[in-house]
C-alpha cells in the first residue's frame, strides 16, 4: 500500500449501527454520501479491520481511516506543544498562542488534541477541558477514560481553580477587584458570539489583582469563580479595560465584522494593537484521581512578556 497521511476516526457507541456514508456525510456536510460512496470504492476511506461498502454499518471502537483531499494533513505536524506536568495518566500541556485546542469544520487542521493522540497512540487521550485559538497557556489531558471523567466532574463541581494573566488596556486605579457579574449573549449584538453583562444573566465570578501597570497597559490576574463563554473579556470590557488584541470585545460589532470578512487589514492592526487578545491560562489546581493536588504554571509567554518589559506592541506575523 502506497505511503499516504491517514486521518483515523474511532467510532464511538452513539454511532454504532449507523451507515457509513450517511455518518460521513454528517460528519463533513461539504462531502456528499455520493462522494463518500466513490471514495469508499477507490479505497480512500477504508476500515483497519473489515473490507467496506457504503452500506456498511458501523462497530464500536471501529478505526475508519482517510485519505480524502481536505480531511487529511498536507503538512508535517508541527511540533508537540511543551509538557508542563505528566503521570501516567494526566498531561498538562503549555498550548501555543495560534493552536486550536480541537478541529472544526470539514478541513483537515492540526489540533493540540490530535498532535498528542499521534504522539500517545496506546493511549486514550482526550481533553478534560478547552481554551480558544488565541488563549495560551495550561490545558488538561487524560490518557484514560476514567480520568477523563473524574476531572470533569470535579470541574463542574468547582473543585478545579484557574487563574489567567491578561494584558488589558488602561490602568485600574484599584489593586483588587472581586466581580460578580452575570453573562449573557449580548441582546441585540451584531455579532452572535458577543456576550455581554446582562441583567437576568448567567451567574458569573472574576476576582482580578494588577500585577503590573505600564503607562496604557496593565498585567492582570484573573482568577475564574466560574466558567463562562468568554468569562474574562466580558467583565474586563465591563470594568472599562478590554484585553489588548481582543477584536471582539472593547470595540463596536463593525471591527469584528470587518475582520471577518476582509481578514487583517491596517485598519484593523490600528484598532486592535496585537495579533492576538492578550490572555494565558498560567495556573491550575486540580484533584488526581490518586486523592491528592497538582498545582501546575505557565510562564507568561514571549509576546506578552515583551509588552510588560516596555516593548511597544508589534502584530505579530
Amino acid at each position: 500500500m502506497e505511503e499516504r497521511a491517514w486521518r483515523y476516526i474511532i467510532i464511538k457507541e452513539k454511532d454504532v449501527g449507523r451507515r457509513i456514508d450517511a455518518y460521513l456525510a454528517k460528519r463533513f456536510p461539504s462531502y456528499s454520501r455520493s462522494k463518500i460512496r466513490t471514495y469508499i470504492d477507490d479505497g480512500r476511506i477504508e476500515s483497519t479491520t473489515r473490507k467496506l461498502k457504503a452500506s456498511s454499518l458501523l462497530m464500536e471502537n471501529e478505526q475508519i481511516r482517510l485519505y480524502v483531499p481536505g480531511l487529511v494533513p498536507s503538512t508535517p505536524p508541527p511540533p508537540l506543544p511543551e509538557i508542563l506536568y505528566e503521570d501516567d495518566r494526566i498531561i498538562v500541556a503549555n498550548k501555543p498562542s495560534g493552536m486550536l485546542v480541537h478541529p472544526v469544520g470539514d478541513q483537515f487542521v492540526w489540533a493540540l488534541v490530535g498532535l498528542f493522540k499521534l504522539e500517545y497512540p496506546t493511549h486514550k487521550i482526550d481533553l478534560v477541558h478547552r481554551t480558544d485559538r488565541d488563549t495560551s497557556g495550561v490545558l488538561m489531558l487524560t490518557k484514560d477514560k476514567a480520568a477523563n471523567a473524574f476531572l470533569k466532574i470535579n470541574l463542574a463541581k468547582r473543585n478545579v481553580q484557574k487563574s489567567y494573566q491578561a494584558i488589558v488596556r488602561g490602568v485600574p486605579e484599584w489593586d483588587e477587584l472581586d466581580l460578580i457579574a452575570p453573562i449573557d449573549v449580548k441582546p441585540k449584538a451584531g455579532v452572535r458570539l458577543r456576550r455581554a453583562v446582562v441583567e437576568g444573566g448567567q451567574y458569573c465570578h472574576t476576582t482580578f489583582s494588577v500585577l503590573q501597570r505600564l503607562e496604557g497597559y496593565s498585567l492582570l490576574e484573573c482568577k475564574l469563580h466560574t466558567g463562562r463563554t468568554h468569562q474574562i473579556r466580558v467583565h474586563c470590557e465591563h470594568l472599562g479595560f478590554p484585553l489588548l488584541g481582543d477584536k471582539l470585545y472593547g470595540h463596536s460589532d463593525d471591527v469584528f465584522i470587518s475582520y471577518l470578512d476582509n481578514g487583517v487589514t491596517d485598519e484593523l492592526r490600528e484598532i486592535v494593537q496585537f495579533s492576538r487578545h492578550c490572555l494565558h491560562a498560567s495556573r491550575i489546581t486540580f484533584p488526581h484521581p490518586d486523592g491528592s493536588f497538582r498545582k501546575v504554571r505557565a510562564p507568561l509567554p514571549p509576546d506578552m512578556a515583551g509588552v510588560m518589559a516596555g516593548i511597544e506592541p508589534v502584530w505579530k506575523v
